[in-house]
């Protein structure tokens, strides 16, 4: 199987920039201009240019959003807690995501 000789170059956020020739790319990572990724092989398959701080483009772990359910530990044990799906607006009337939530797992029961 023949080496590839062009490697895709990505920005820090992901957006393609094409691809760089193999000794380009190798070029660009020895001088710490971009980052490395490697396939299991140890071949060089992408390049990623870094942020304009330095820092490394690819994120070590996701954002996280907000959780519907949560570990409790309680007296006996540890069991899972769900959040309330009943809220107030920034007026403080009372209003219900239940039927929302009910719609989406019915749906993803049906699939």
């Amino acid at each position: 199987m023949a080496a590839t000789t062009q490697i895709p170059y990505y920005a820090s956020d992901g957006k393609s920039l094409g691809y760089r020739p193999l000794e380009t790319a190798q070029r660009l990572v020895a001088n710490g201009f971009a980052k490395p990724s490697y396939g299991r092989k140890g071949h060089l398959k992408a390049i990623w240019l870094r942020r304009e701080d330095g820092t490394s483009p690819v994120q070590s772990s996701i954002r996280a959003g907000t959780r519907y359910s949560f570990l409790e530990t309680l007296e006996h044990g540890r069991c899972w807690k769900l959040r309330r799906l009943r809220m107030k607006d920034e007026d403080g009337v009372e209003f219900s995501t239940e039927s929302l939530f009910f719609t989406v797992v019915n749906e993803c029961l049906v699939r």
